[in-house]
């Protein structure tokens, strides 16, 4: 897998009017990654997408694709170097899904399409006549049927049943191992962090982070979880002795000092709270970045 950047963006800002959608964006994309672009509604992800596409120009900055800056006047370029699914799928209801992919590949490419991702028994039907996860998949074959160096999936997972889902993991894996460069926007954290191989997280129109996810990783504080008859009542008791306690259900903390741990468990015994069992955990990707997006949001709270 190469290293060097399919994509680069530079200083990339968005208005409208008054409102700023986008300030100093500057990222990059890696040839053949899968990169998640991670933040709340309204952070500024769609815009950044359409721009990233042609489909609108930014205030100031640039966007670099293949080493050809991209602006709204490229359809050729950015339609044979791009493919995307943003929102929702573009579908003419009375056209076939056939019909859908013709406009966009080959008869061979969108055969090869159909074949890869499981469409064939209604591919021929009329769009208006889809479900909702067969939009969904037809969405993904548009964007994917011509093999674009660059991919842009905007909620991909949207409507499709856990088998679709797997399915989908394995073809984005397979076509990034060959050299397809895929950023792709969900709320559904937990399954992105199944393939992506770098994280960009935004909020109100800036990045908080970039890294790889194996950074992330690294860089994730230990957790300490405590598992107890009745951990409900575990948390009460302990948050009233001053613990600090990881947001959730559980009894979980991140160590401070040592020998917390033997005083917390001291606390749950003397309680006549037995102890089932003790392990150390790391957070899982949506935690770490509730947690950058609420010490963000601190942040400005306090500015």
């Amino acid at each position: 897998m190469q290293n060097e950047p399919l994509v680069q963006i530079k200083h990339l800002s968005k208005r409208f009017g008054r409102k700023v959608i986008l300030h100093d964006v500057s990222l990059t994309l890696p040839m053949g990654h899968i990169v998640g672009l991670i933040g709340p509604n309204g952070a500024g992800k769609t815009t950044l997408m359409k721009i990233m596409i042609g489909l609108l120009n930014g205030t100031t900055g640039q966007v670099i694709l293949a080493g050809k800056n991209v602006t709204a006047q490229q359809h050729q370029f950015i339609q044979e170097s791009a493919g995307a699914l943003i929102e929702s799928p573009a579908l003419y209801p009375f056209l076939t899904g056939w019909q859908h992919l013709q406009l966009y590949g080959s008869a061979a490419e969108s055969q090869t399409i159909v074949d890869t991702m499981g469409m064939a028994s209604y591919i021929q039907r009329r769009a208006r006549d889809y479900s909702l996860g067969m939009k969904q998949k037809l969405g993904i074959a548009m964007a994917l049927v011509k093999r674009p160096r660059l991919v842009i999936l905007d909620e991909p997972m949207n409507g499709l049943d856990p088998q679709s889902v797997q399915a989908f993991r394995q073809l984005i894996q397979h076509l990034a191992q060959a050299g397809t460069t895929f950023l792709i926007s969900s709320h559904q954290i937990s399954e992105l962090e199944k393939i992506l191989d770098d994280v960009i997280v935004i909020d109100q129109g800036q990045v908080l982070l970039q890294a790889s996810l194996a950074q992330i990783r690294q860089d994730r504080p230990t957790e300490i979880v405590v598992k107890t008859t009745d951990d409900r009542r575990a948390r009460q008791l302990l948050l009233t002795r001053q613990v600090t306690l990881v947001a959730g259900a559980d009894v979980r903390f991140q160590p401070t000092a040592y020998g917390q741990l033997n005083d917390i468990l001291r606390i749950l015994v003397n309680a006549n709270l037995p102890i089932l069992t003790v392990h150390e955990s790391q957070p899982d990707l949506e935690t770490t970045v509730l947690t950058l997006l609420t010490h963000h949001e601190e942040e400005n709270n306090y500015d």
